[in-house]
């Protein structure tokens, strides 16, 4: 018999103990220059994450979480402080190096979901396995097997204006999941879509994590946040609380 799908305001499973760090960084600053001014966007972070965590991170506009996601994705570098991820130092990384990391280790999902709107859902699939220098035949057996995991194996064929809202983002995030990342790391990923659909696609990342995967997911909305085992929460560049929801 299947498990009942939990709701928006069912409580979480059961915790389970996470896996090997992933994720470790201490003492995270980063400053911008806006003509004049300095702005201070992260003043000092310390944060780990272990394989097999559910992680939402939230805070208000100007606290820092999009410089966090930045951060954790690899497509910002501190200004000062540590990070590891998976036991490598990411701070000292050249350009190439980070681009491997973001490529092979950190499926990425997008509000505005990030397709080739000339493209079939097959091939923005794919599109991860090329970089990775993956033959034809590979590719495309690890792209049927991502879309029929997110429920859209008879969608293969079909542009993103063929596709509902909702099926877009199941694409986006089994492009997330072809590489067979270390984390997902959703950025909205609800934010263009009606309560139901999104509703739908926090069950999608809620059977994705009890198939043993890390999410990450950076929101504004408490709704979607719930969905998460743990909430960290930023205002003005620190974290103002980490709690574990068992």
């Amino acid at each position: 018999m299947s498990t009942p799908s939990p709701t928006a305001t069912a409580a979480p499973r059961g915790y389970r103990p996470p896996g090997p760090l992933v994720i470790d960084i201490a003492g995270v600053t980063k400053l911008y220059k806006m003509g004049e001014e300095t702005v201070h966007a992260l003043r000092g972070v310390a944060l780990k994450v272990h394989r097999n965590e559910y992680l939402a991170i939230m805070g208000p506009s100007g606290s820092g979480k999009s410089t966090l996601m930045n951060m954790l994705g690899c497509l910002d570098t501190p200004t000062s402080g540590h990070y590891e991820f998976s036991g490598k130092d990411v701070s000292s990384m050249s350009d190439d190096e980070l681009a491997d990391i973001r490529n092979r280790e950190i499926g990425f999902v997008f509000q505005t979901f990030n397709l080739l709107p000339r493209s079939t859902s097959l091939a923005n699939v794919e599109l991860p396995l090329v970089y990775a220098g993956l033959g034809p035949d590979e590719r495309r057996e690890s792209a049927i097997r991502a879309l029929q995991n997110v429920g859209l194996g008879d969608r293969m064929g079909h542009k993103p204006n063929e596709l509902s809202g909702g099926q877009r983002q199941r694409v986006a995030i089994a492009r997330a999941l072809v590489n067979n990342p270390s984390i997902i790391l959703a950025d909205e990923p609800t934010g263009n879509l009606d309560s139901r659909t999104g509703e739908e696609i926090m069950q999608l990342f809620e059977e994705l994590y009890e198939q043993g995967n890390t999410i990450i997911v950076v929101t504004h909305e408490e709704d979607i946040a719930r969905h998460a085992r743990r909430i960290v929460r930023l205002r003005d560049g620190l974290i103002e609380s980490d709690n574990r929801r068992h």
